[in-house]
Order: structure tokens, then C-alpha cells, then sequence
């Protein structure tokens, strides 16, 4: 990961885009108002105005809501990284307005994970050159999409990365290398921010380790916590839906109460199903949980309440 992270500083020390530029009609016309005492003062003002405006921070942007509270724990100190979807929106749906994409053209960097994950922000970013995938980068544990059988799907990648501890980690410092360029004057503030993060993530991970092996079965409405499974020690049992806006199928809830591995589940849903469909998986204990940790205000804090409410639903 650590060289990752040195070819993507790499990267930006080396792309031209991302430096200043001032096109050579512009220094004539400065040339010209030196010329001339008159202008000078209202020169030298301007010139301050823009030096100042320089030295403000630089906007970064972040995709979505488990980003944003990522870039939350790296920038703690400084200002705040722009976010475009709003809790809850994690870019499986919808579409982003005017003042999103103005944002977009107006950030020195926005980072997002991917088409896989936020297709609704794809035509923007697939082509912004100031836009950082992270999907695009060779790091980070990966897993197959599942079918509602729980069988991996070739070829897919489970875009819900940020639940993986591991990978939270990585997410950080990664963040903060793609916020020392936009802002260097924090740099070491962000780089001791993403170190204390680990540290605290890791007790986090700490307190959830069972002594024993065993494996504990669940149901999902449709399959996002395959990230977090191994720290629960977690087998997923089958989802309801490929999609949380749809609906199951008759011939799935058949088969998931044919092949229930223990006789009372536990189903984990980002939204309340309706009770007519709890009614047809009984007995079930269903927990609320939005993969995107919406609730949140704090990303340690948010996995660790996640953890603590599944834990609680398998026992």
C-alpha cells in the first residue's frame, strides 16, 4: 500500500493540470499597469486579494457519505472536504443537480470509489481530469458481488470497500496524500490525523474478536456487508433482493425459509421492510442498518454501532 500511495503523490507532482497557470497575455497586461503609477496601488491590491485567495484552502470534494466521513477523520483541524450525495445516498440511485456538477468543475481534486458503486455520478467524473477514482487503484481487499444465494458472481467487485477495517485504513491514507497536495500547509496534520484513525480503528476491531470459531448465519435484504463479515464472523445465509428498491420474489423467500440454517435468522436491511414480508421469513430478528453508516457522525463510532447491533441480532 505504502507504494500505492508513493505513485499517486507521483502522479500529481507530475500532472500539469493540476498546476498554476497564468497564460503569457496576462503577465503583458500586468507589465503594462506597472508602467503606470496611477494603477499601482489598485494593482498591488489586487495582487494581495489573489495571493490571499491562493493561500486559502483548496476545495476537495468527496463522492459520497462513508467518504466524507473518511476525509472527516484526516482533515480534523482543517476545513472540511466538500461532499456531493447526501447521507444516504451512496450512488446506487438518483441523479446529481446543477450546483453538484458546479462543484465538481470548481474542486482542485474530487475523489470517489467508482462507476460499480456510484453510477449516477459516473458521466461527470469518468471524464473529469481532476477526478480520483478509487476503484482504480491496484490496492485495497476485494470481494465478488453475491447472488441472493449467497454464490459469488465472476468478474464483480462488491463495491461496499469501506466496511473492511483494512481497507478504511487505506482509504485514510490515501486521503490524505490527495489532501496535502490540494492543501500542503496541513499536510502533517492530515498525515498524523490518518495515523490516530488506524490507531483507533484498530481497538475498535479489538473489542469485537470472539473467542471461539464459530460462524454465525444471516439474512440481508440485499447484499451489502460482505466487508464486515469477518470481523463477526459472519456467513451470509441469502438476500431477499439483488436491490433494497426491489422487492423479493415469492420463489426466494420460499427458498430462503426452506434453507434457513437455524430456526430463528437474523436479517439485516438498510431500510424497515414492510411487516407483511417479515411476517412470511418468521421467526426473525431484523436490524436497520444503512451500509453508508448514515446515522453517523463519526466513521469508528459508526462501524463500531454497526458492529455492536449485528452482534447483538445473531445472538
Amino acid at each position: 500500500m505504502n507504494a500505492t500511495l508513493q505513485n499517486l503523490s507521483n502522479l500529481y507532482n507530475k500532472n500539469k493540470y493540476f498546476q498554476y497557470r497564468m497564460n503569457s497575455f496576462s503577465f503583458y497586461r500586468i507589465g503594462q499597469f506597472l508602467c503606470q503609477p496611477k494603477y499601482t496601488l489598485t494593482l498591488m491590491l489586487m495582487l494581495l486579494s489573489s495571493f490571499m485567495m491562493t493561500v486559502q484552502a483548496a476545495t476537495v470534494s468527496v463522492s459520497n457519505y462513508p467518504l466524507f466521513l473518511l476525509s472527516e477523520a484526516v482533515t480534523k483541524g482543517a476545513p472540511s472536504a466538500n461532499r456531493l450525495l447526501q447521507a444516504g445516498e451512496v450512488g446506487h440511485h438518483g441523479s446529481i443537480s446543477p450546483g453538484d456538477i458546479k462543484a465538481i468543475q470548481d474542486s482542485k481534486f474530487v475523489v470517489w470509489f467508482g462507476e460499480p458503486l456510484e453510477n449516477n455520478l459516473a458521466s461527470s467524473l469518468n471524464t473529469a481530469p481532476n477526478a480520483i477514482a478509487l476503484f482504480g487503484f491496484d490496492a485495497f481487499n476485494r470481494h465478488p458481488l453475491r447472488d441472493v444465494k449467497g454464490q459469488p458472481i465472476a468478474d464483480t467487485l462488491d463495491p461496499h470497500i469501506w466496511l473492511d477495517p483494512e481497507n478504511a485504513k487505506a482509504i485514510t491514507r490515501a486521503l490524505a496524500v490527495i489532501h496535502s497536495h490540494a492543501n500542503p500547509q496541513h499536510k502533517n496534520l492530515y498525515q498524523a490525523n490518518a495515523k490516530k484513525f488506524a490507531q483507533r480503528l484498530d481497538r475498535a476491531v479489538e473489542l469485537t474478536q470472539l473467542d471461539n470459531r464459530k460462524t454465525y448465519p444471516y439474512w440481508a435484504y440485499h447484499d451489502a456487508y460482505q466487508y464486515i463479515e469477518k470481523a463477526l464472523q459472519l456467513q451470509l445465509a441469502g438476500s431477499l433482493s439483488t436491490d433494497h428498491h426491489l422487492a423479493p420474489k415469492a420463489s426466494q423467500i420460499r427458498w430462503l425459509n426452506e434453507q434457513r440454517p437455524v430456526k430463528k435468522m437474523c436479517l439485516v436491511s438498510p431500510s424497515a421492510p414492510g411487516k407483511g414480508l417479515l411476517a412470511k421469513l418468521q421467526p426473525v430478528d431484523m436490524i436497520v442498518q444503512p451500509e453508508d453508516m448514515s446515522g453517523s457522525k463519526d466513521f469508528v463510532s459508526g462501524w463500531s454501532n454497526m458492529v455492536q447491533k449485528l452482534r447483538n441480532c445473531i445472538s
